[in-house]
């Protein structure tokens, strides 16, 4: 940065200081929010589903051969398997717009194409299950059957016209890649799975919601998650001392601090600005008022589905907040239209989540994707409006 940089900074600083109405009860109401959507994010979010996704980046980047991931999710890749592998993510990560960030970063710095890991970034968060269910459950099965659709398309489709837009780029970027010779692999194929499966295990076991009900396949694994992910993280300790040597073992926790040290400042900058202007999802505390959201989104009209989208673009939910979020929303009038269009945009994005891509791909890819996000997640809200 340089000098005159340095100074504008401390001048919008000391002017940001100097006129802060502090005194306004809704300046106070939104940095008490703020900080208690951090505090919030700290005790949810990141022992539990922060940390094992540090981990599991780490160990992509060092463990998995780039080979591999040339082969499977590369440029030259069968775009038939790329895509498909990338869309259904979702289905086995049930992870929030911020825990998928390290897992996608580690696998488009270890050579993935674009496309596919783009496909991924938006499907991880998007194509979750258990949310699905839950959004058929509360909000009506048309919904819930909308939202799972939308999804998968949309992680395909946005994929695709990254890969597409980005062409030139990205043959320049997989060009200028280093060339890895090929090595015998040090470990077998069913133990590089059992390694990984068992991280993904325990990050999913960990963070497996509540369900609501007493009843079903959910309702049993949630009362047994801690069990399940005791021994997914038995596993992994067991895996990683059995079948990995201490070089590699000191390899995966650089690279592990690498991303934490690269993602988790984004994050919390990102959090505290988000509480700031829009407060925890379901709360009226931000610096905007939930009153003037409200009154956008009703009807179908072009207008409230766009609203929506943005609106839920920059909010953070949680994995699975969303959903009574939404059911009070439309219970204040709320169009369906606009309630699917932020359930596409609003899992799969966040202000935070936008932070931190800007600094793995760049400000004009990330713009790109925000944009296609919003316009794909318009579109279909009008059409879902439409029709119902």
């Amino acid at each position: 940065m340089s000098e005159r940089n340095k100074l504008l900074l401390m001048l919008g600083v000391f002017l940001g200081a100097y006129y802060l109405p502090i005194e306004n009860s809704r300046v106070q109401g939104a940095l008490v929010e703020a900080f208690t959507m951090l505090k919030d994010y700290a005790r949810e979010h990141v022992l539990l589903c922060l940390v094992p996704a540090f981990f599991i980046a780490g160990a992509i980047s060092v463990f998995v051969r780039q080979d591999a991931v040339m082969r499977y999710l590369g440029a030259g890749a069968n775009k038939v398997v790329a895509y498909g592998v990338a869309s259904v993510s979702g289905t086995i990560l049930a992870v929030c717009s911020c825990t998928v960030l390290p897992l996608f970063s580690g696998i488009y710095r270890r050579g993935a194409g674009l496309g596919p890991a783009t496909a991924f970034l938006y499907s991880g968060p998007a194509i979750n299950v258990l949310a699905i269910i839950l959004t058929a459950r509360v909000l009506g099965l048309e919904l819930g059957i909308a939202r799972a659709v939308g999804a998968v398309l949309f992680s395909i489709v946005i994929g695709v016209a990254m890969g597409w837009i980005f062409r030139n780029e990205e043959s320049q970027r997989l060009a200028d890649m280093p060339e890895t010779e090929l090595e015998e692999p040090k470990r077998r194929p069913w133990q590089d799975i059992t390694y990984y499966a068992s991280m993904v295990a325990f990050l999913v076991f960990a963070n497996w919601g509540n369900p609501q009900t007493t009843e079903g396949v959910f309702a049993m694994i949630f009362g047994i998650k801690w069990w399940l992910a005791g021994i997914s993280l038995a596993i992994v300790l067991w895996t990683s001392f059995n079948w990995f040597d201490g070089e590699e073992r000191n390899d995966w926790k650089d690279s592990t601090w690498f991303f934490a040290k690269q993602v988790f400042p984004l994050l919390i900058g990102g959090v505290l600005v988000a509480g700031f202007l829009t407060g925890r999802a379901g709360t009226d505390a931000g610096i905007i008022p939930d009153s003037w959201i409200k009154g956008l989104v009703g009807g179908n009209s072009l207008q409230s589905n766009l609203i929506a989208s943005v609106a839920g673009a920059f909010m953070y939910f949680a994995t699975l907040t969303e959903v009574p979020i939404l059911q009070g929303l439309i219970g204040s009038g709320m169009g369906k239209g606009p309630a699917l269009a932020l359930l596409l945009a609003g899992p799969a994005l966040s202000l935070p989540s936008m932070i931190v891509i800007r600094q793995v791909m760049g400000t004009v890819k990330m713009l790109t994707y925000v944009s296609l996000v919003i316009v794909m997640s318009t579109a279909m809200g009008m059409i879902y409006g439409f029709w119902f």
